[in-house]
């Protein structure tokens, strides 16, 4: 049977000439798979065939990798090119090739239905390919236009950054590059594209001396990557760049991206060079999206893990002192204050600004503060909110969601009922939990993992270690240190830095608490602790140094009493020896009638008594 009239003959000669076809169909011949290296993916080259001539210069977009695992583009597969970009890779002393790459295709007909070679393809020659090596191809629309300027002979010449007037024409008449489309094998390309968040001029200092950066955050309808621009070039363009505005950029070096400081999801990120170029976009804006938010209620943040990335936004409904100290490891001088915003979900979260942030945040007004890629942070089992680089915050933006909220703080929202998902105990908060017995946690290993893990039970106090369960800390509101008595009336708190005439006293109860299979000891810490004992710490820490009878009843008072923890596990490293430690995050008076319900649903969903 024939089948040759499924391809497109000659659309592979065409192709490697600059030409640009709708769609055309080729045959697979062969593919060979590139090892990535670090967080670089894996990539396929494929041997490809028109019927007419075959070519070796082809490469699969990483995104289409799972069409290659799966099998589906097997030898003799015939598809049909959907939508690709030529790029000129250079070889060194064997010149430019020209590169094809896929970005999306359609399968036409498995190789295993065809199960030969269609025609009698020969190999594309290098002066048919469009090597640079001979005759030089038409220019490419997407890469040639946008780079290099001809001089009137035939000859190309590279334009640079001095004649701004050429490049910025260049750039705005050039057709651009997808984001996602970009790889290392490109080295000619322009993106259109949107500054998400630019980050403050941050300085660096090691062995091979220091300097200063900034890096910005782009997208455009295909995807985001991040850009750093170092020294000489983070001079240039810093002040140049704003968020929001849309720029043309051409001539950064691509390299894979370093996870461990960025969550954008492209495997790839640009470092700014002495060729690179970037012209502000004042028309036809139209193509490149708006920022998207995807905004999470802050009564949800309680239910998430530490380190997730998200977007927030809330009505500023406190703002704290800036408190400033000094780093122990680098000696540099910080400063940080701490916000509590709120939303419509009821719930507060706690924002930590440093820096200029902490400094030229408005203090009055209660502003809408947005948030976009704020990082969880956890302790004691409360969750905050912190910038990470590539964060953006906006405050009063211009946006339908500011303007819902600015009317529900202003009629009656800002006196709601809220509970903060800041509170170290977790009080107040909703997580996901499951009842489980403090043996079927041993069993199930829960703590051993990357992540803590949470579950509730009823459970009995047994016992109050009351010796250790006050401390004097810093009387900064925003640091719970624990401060050392200098003997002279002064107390020193080493993270702040700072000596000071007072204190304020803080709980740390470790508690023995067993349900009918086991028994734990569980940390409890200041917020929990008062709401448990209905004391405050000031209160507690003047009976232990006072009134020591006094405050042995208040311990004992919650001794042999029922309650429902909600408890956190993780396995900690104390002098290299593994602990699994377990923190309350909520407590809760045993309320028979509610507890018996609990039973009764469990029953009924063991017998399968009550289903339909």
């Amino acid at each position: 049977m024939s089948y040759s009239g499924l391809l497109t003959a000659g659309c592979i000669a065409d192709i490697m000439c600059g030409n640009e076809l709708d769609k055309p169909v080729v045959q697979i011949l062969g593919t060979k798979r590139i090892a990535g290296s670090g967080d670089q993916s894996e990539r396929f080259r494929l041997l490809i065939s028109d019927g007419v001539n075959m070519y070796t210069f082809a490469m699969l977009a990483t995104q289409l990798n799972d069409l290659q695992q799966s099998g589906q583009l097997a030898e003799y597969t015939v598809i049909r090119i959907n939508r690709y970009i030529t790029s000129v890779v250079n070889r060194g002393e064997r010149g430019e090739k020209r590169v094809l790459i896929i970005l999306e295709l359609t399968v036409v007909k498995p190789g295993a239905s065809i199960g030969q070679k269609i025609g009698n393809p020969q190999q594309l020659t290098e002066g048919s390919a469009g090597s640079s090596n001979s005759s030089t191809p038409a220019p490419h629309p997407r890469t040639e236009s946008a780079i290099s300027v001809s001089d009137g002979s035939g000859h190309q010449s590279r334009s640079s950054n001095t004649n701004g007037t050429q490049n910025s024409t260049m750039l705005q008449n050039s057709l651009c590059h997808p984001i996602s489309s970009l790889s290392p094998y490109q080295n000619k390309w322009v993106i259109k594209a949107r500054v998400m968040s630019k980050s403050e001029i941050r300085t660096w200092s090691n062995a091979k001396g220091e300097g200063r950066l900034f890096s910005m955050d782009v997208m455009d309808e295909s995807g985001e990557i991040r850009i750093t621009a170092f020294k000489e070039q983070c001079d240039k363009f810093h002040e140049m760049i704003e968020a929001d505005k849309v720029y043309f950029i051409t001539k950064c070096q691509l390299k894979p991206a370093n996870k461990q400081y960025s969550t954008l999801r492209n495997e790839y990120e640009m470092t700014m060079t002495n060729d690179t170029v970037i012209q502000e976009c004042k028309e036809d804006n139209a193509s490149v999206p708006e920022i998207h938010y995807n905004f999470v209620p802050i009564s949800q943040i309680a239910n998430m893990e530490a380190n997730t990335v998200l977007d927030v936004i809330g009505v500023c409904k406190e703002v704290g002192e800036v408190s400033q100290f000094t780093a122990k490891t680098s000696g540099r001088e910080l400063k940080k204050r701490e916000v509590t915003i709120v939303d419509s979900s009821n719930a507060t979260v706690q924002l930590t600004l440093w820096g200029e942030s902490a400094l030229n945040f408005p203090t009055s007004s209660n502003p809408i503060v947005l948030l976009k890629g704020a990082r969880v942070s956890e302790f004691g089992g409360g969750k905050s909110l912190g910038m990470v680089g590539g964060s953006v915050m906006k405050l009063n933006p211009m946006i339908n969601e500011a303007h819902k909220l600015r009317g529900w703080y202003d009629n009656g929202g800002s006196n709601s009922v809220v509970t903060s998902v800041s509170t170290r105990t977790g009080a107040g908060t909703s997580y996901s939990t499951e009842w489980i017995t403090f043996h079927e946690a041993k069993e199930r290993n829960l703590g051993n993992g990357d992540k803590p893990d949470y579950y509730q039970t009823k459970a009995l106090i047994h016992n109050v270690k009351s010796a250790n369960a006050i401390y004097k800390a810093c009387p900064q509101a925003e640091c719970n240190k624990k401060v050392v008595d200098l003997d002279n009336g002064m107390f020193r708190c080493e993270k702040c830095n700072a000596d000071n005439t007072n204190f304020k006293y803080r709980l740390l109860l470790n508690m023995l608490v067993g349900d009918w299979t086991s028994n734990r000891w569980v940390t409890v810490f200041t917020e929990l602790g008062e709401q448990l004992l209905k004391k405050t710490s000031q209160e507690i820490g003047q009976a232990m140094e006072y009134i020591k009878e006094e405050a042995e009843q208040i311990f004992s008072a919650i001794a042999f009493n029922n309650y429902i923890f909600k408890l956190r596990t993780k396995v900690e490293y104390f002098a290299d020896a593994p602990r699994n430690k377990v923190t309350a995050v909520e407590i809760k008076p045993l309320i028979h009638k509610d507890y018996n319900a609990h039973l009764i649903k469990n029953i009924q969903e063991m017998t399968g008594i009550g289903k339909k």
